[in-house]
């Protein structure tokens, strides 16, 4: 078992009932969306956010420079060629957060896993393989990884996870079309899909953090 990955946490009340486990993308570590969290308006609820810190690797696609990474990436077209054991290291290291909060007496039902990027595909990868359900998966300028190993290996328990995909129209990073060829898989599978796109680039904007900020009062209440 892996080392468990250090972590930023803001709780908003005392003793939090909820938690929200949130990834950062390449190159980035995990005070990248601290801030968000002053400029969500969430539910009157204890929620501890969680923002842990990717490991140090090289990225093949960067001439091998060292930074963090939740798996390499080998080429541009993101989806050609993936780094299968990098994701499934990520996903492990995520359970054992998950693990983390439910032994601090959030149950997996009140826990979020959300993410940037790279980090929005290690919460597709995660959140669609856990055994127990989810409140919900959140993943922002991302793609569904593995897609040809994901209708096999999804859990059953989190079929009817609400889901929330935000991308952005003017994305030259994960191009828009790679955002919707995953919507449209997971629509395929059967999956509660909430899509939306905004004019902005590899990004978050504030009508984003408006629609996200909706969606968690959702279904964390």
């Amino acid at each position: 078992m892996s080392e468990l990955l250090q972590a930023i946490e803001i709780e908003t009340k005392p003793k939090p009932s909820h938690s929200v486990i949130w990834l950062h993308g390449l190159g980035a570590d995990g005070n990248d969306f601290v801030p968000i969290v002053q400029q969500l308006s969430l539910p009157p609820l204890g929620i501890r956010f969680v923002f842990p810190h990717a490991p140090m690797r090289p990225v093949t696609l960067n001439g091998g420079f060292v930074m963090r990474a939740w798996y390499d990436i080998v080429l541009q077209d993101l989806a050609m060629k993936e780094d299968e054991s990098g994701l499934r290291q990520s996903q492990e290291m995520i359970e054992q957060l998950i693990a983390k909060e439910k032994s601090r007496g959030v149950p997996m039902s009140r826990i979020v896993i959300a993410g940037f990027s790279q980090g929005g595909v290690i919460a597709l990868q995660t959140g669609l393989r856990q055994p127990q359900r989810l409140a919900g998966v959140m993943s922002l300028s991302a793609y569904l990884p593995l897609p040809s190993k994901i209708e096999k290996e999804r859990n059953a328990a989190n079929q009817n996870v609400p889901i929330f995909l935000g991308h952005g129209i003017a994305d030259t990073m994960v191009p828009l079309s790679l955002g919707i060829a995953s919507r449209d898989q997971l629509l395929k599978l059967g999956y509660d899909v909430d899509w939306h796109q905004y004019p902005m680039p590899h990004s978050v904007c504030a009508e984003e953090l408006e629609d996200i900020s909706a969606w968690l009062t959702r279904v964390l209440l």
